[in-house]
């Protein structure tokens, strides 16, 4: 697939496949597709210090009833990491719905892992027109929810970029079983963001709740929502999934002996739920 001024252009197979660079007023965003082009849109969007690439395991379950469609948010992946742009959440909402309309995208299932269903919440918000169901994966509801870590993980500008016991260290929490191996091409995109758009972008989620509880945020939108948690989470308390259900006709799903990260530690049981919800919601392309 390449780009031009009018957008991307895709072959004539059923079939599309591959990554490209859309050029947005403030910064150039990475995208990837993956499915059949006339299926049901499916929007992924990474958490932080994360990727596009932290859905690989989970696209091949998903790709045989969706287009899947993947979006490395400002700052993170190849998308750019310029330092005068704003990192707030709202501002990579909608960064992420200018996205999808350069793509052709109408309506879409969004799902959100970690500080991405913050992303997906500020997206419904802004933009209920794109967003026909939301699904959330360990995203915590609020600040409340929030576990604090035993021992502080931060990283400093002057070790930056981290050492790979730095980025386990950072990143322990996100697994349920200590001394899970961090695969290889997540560490890499750990480097590959700066000291800047790290900080700023958890700075950002952390703002945007603060300033009000998702469940909140979500009631009065209307939409279809799940909420998937595994419940060994070392980030979030899992009992505050239940928070959601104070949104109406909201579906919670929690998943035993999985952490904050299940969409990689069990990528089967994390699609099994995600797949029977996208079903009743998934709107066919065209």
């Amino acid at each position: 697939m390449t780009v031009s001024d009018g957008g991307p252009r895709v072959n004539g197979d059923a079939e599309t496949t591959g990554s490209s660079i859309l050029s947005l007023g403030d910064g150039d965003i990475h995208v990837r597709l993956d499915g059949p082009r006339d299926a049901p849109a499916l929007l992924l969007i990474h958490g932080s210090a994360s990727s596009t690439r932290s859905w690989d395991p989970m696209v091949p379950l998903l790709t045989g009833s969706h287009r899947v469609i993947r979006i490395d948010l400002l700052g993170h992946g190849g998308s750019a990491k310029p330092a005068d742009r704003s990192y707030a959440t709202p501002d990579q909402a909608r960064r992420v719905a200018e996205a999808l309309d350069r793509l052709g995208v109408e309506h879409a299932v969004v799902v959100g892992h970690s500080s991405g269903g913050v992303v997906a919440t500020a997206l419904a918000e802004q933009r209920p027109d794109l967003v026909t169901a939301l699904a959330l994966i360990n995203t915590g509801p609020g600040m409340d929810a929030f576990i604090a870590p035993a021992e502080s993980a931060a990283i400093s500008p002057s070790q930056w970029p981290p050492t790979d016991e730095q980025i386990r260290l950072f990143a322990s929490t996100a697994f349920s079983r200590p001394g899970y191996r961090i695969p290889r091409e997540l560490m890499d995109e750990v480097r590959v963001m700066t000291h800047h758009t790290l900080t700023r972008t958890m700075q950002g989620t952390l703002e945007y709740l603060r300033q009000r509880a998702l469940p909140d945020r979500l009631a009065p939108l209307g939409k279809p929502l799940l909420v998937i948690f595994g419940e060994d989470d070392r980030r979030w308390r899992s009992s505050s999934a239940a928070d959601y259900l104070t949104v109406p006709g909201a579906e919670v799903e929690l998943l035993p002996g999985l952490g904050h990260s299940p969409i990689l530690e069990d990528p089967p049981r994390a699609a099994a739920p995600l797949l029977a919800f996208t079903a009743a919601h998934a709107v066919r392309a065209g």
